[in-house]
């Protein structure tokens, strides 16, 4: 609870902040805004990540000083654990032996903390550091305000997201007051993008189907066309929002190639495909088909079968609608390679049953960024 994490801090001195692999807008830009508050109110703090930051992150006030290590190799009175499901997710070992503090804003996230502030109302994790912020009465600075609107920006799409509320535009105004600089602010997370992930962008929608109705795309993403441009992995964020811009189209299947027999598979939709039940039907059809490799603790996605099962999941599930996905979260942990930890499918499915949770979109990302990456090892 706010009450508990604040009482924490005002009792302790030393403070690490950390989150998932890959980590996204909202997930770095909460972190980077609560090291911000704590140094504000003289406690020692820092962010310490598994993974590096990516690219579009580059500018937000604070990178510069994020600490990348596998291990959490430093003793603190409390680490904060932002927007992570379970206490695995960032890929930080030794991280059981620390006091936690879990922060999230989604209603399914494991009580894994010695302390647990959910808040499923939030449209970001970022809303929850402001309010702390507020409540504990640290200064707004220009450099909060920048990571939480970050946060804000990310989370909603740009606010375009239904998790976006009058709220939200209230809070956005007053971080603008506080030094938020929009403009700046989306020209360096939207429009920077190094040239290789142009490239691969072209490459990619170069592959772009869709099925005989027009409603399902997909797309394919090969090694050789991550090589041949020279992209990283985290150039390849937000390339399955591309097909969703034609009108027609309600659900897109994007296939990443791992390795000639592994692929990553990511889904998206608009509103109309509950894709909470398409993750539950392929984990289970890749299961009895023999794709699923539970020995190993995860799900290897081979080629056999895979693309007409997933097509085919989203055919049947189209006209419920109950579920609208929309933000890519990228979230990770493990080792994995593009790394997500073991979501064993028990989880899966009761997670899928929450799908009538008006906070769906937000954990679908992360059930469906799960669903083919498990068993697939760090390269």
């Amino acid at each position: 609870m706010l009450s508990q994490v604040i009482e924490l801090i005002e009792r302790q001195q030393r403070f690490a902040i950390t989150s998932h692999i890959r980590p996204d807008g909202d997930s770095l830009g909460s972190s980077l805004a609560l090291c911000w508050i704590l140094k504000g109110l003289k406690k020692d703090a820092e962010v310490v990540m598994c993974d590096r930051v990516p690219h579009a992150y580059s500018k937000l006030p604070g990178t510069e000083d994020v600490r990348v290590t596998p291990d959490v190799d430093r003793q603190y009175d409390a680490v904060f654990v932002i927007e992570c499901s379970d206490v695995s997710r960032p890929g930080l070992r030794s991280l059981g032996n620390q006091f936690v503090v879990n922060i999230d804003h989604h209603s399914t996230t494991e009580l894994f903390g010695d302390i647990n502030w959910i808040d499923s109302t939030a449209a970001a994790v970022g809303e929850m550091v402001y309010n702390l912020a507020k409540a504990i009465g640290a200064k707004i600075t220009p450099e909060i305000a920048s990571c939480v609107y970050a946060a804000l920006l990310t989370d909603t799409g740009s606010f375009h997201f239904s998790n976006t509320t009058e709220r939200t535009f209230k809070i956005a105004s007053e971080l603008v007051r506080h030094g938020a600089q929009p403009a700046k602010l989306s020209q360096a997370i939207f429009y920077s993008y190094p040239y290789a992930k142009v490239q691969l962008v072209g490459r990619v929608l170069s592959t772009l189907e869709r099925d005989p109705s027009g409603r399902i795309a997909w797309i394919r993403m090969s090694k050789d066309a991550m090589d041949e441009t020279g992209a990283t992995e985290d150039d390849s964020d937000g390339i399955i929002n591309y097909p969703l811009t034609v009108g027609d189209v309600e659900a897109v299947a994007f296939f990443r190639e791992l390795d000639p027999s592994t692929y990553r598979i990511s889904l998206r939709s608009k509103n109309r495909v509950n894709v909470a039940r398409v993750a539950e039907q392929v984990v289970d059809l890749l299961g009895r088909r023999g794709v699923v490799d539970r020995e190993r603790g995860g799900a290897e996605v081979q080629r056999r079968g895979v693309g007409e099962v997933v097509l085919g999941a989203v055919r049947e599930h189209q006209p419920d609608g109950v579920a609208s996905l929309h933000a890519e979260r990228g979230q990770s942990g493990g080792q994995l390679a593009d790394p997500l930890v073991p979501f064993p499918p028990g989880d899966l499915r009761r997670a899928a049953r929450r799908a009538d949770d008006h906070r769906v979109g937000a954990l679908l990302g992360e059930l469906l960024e799960r669903l083919a990456q498990r068993g697939v090892r760090r390269g």
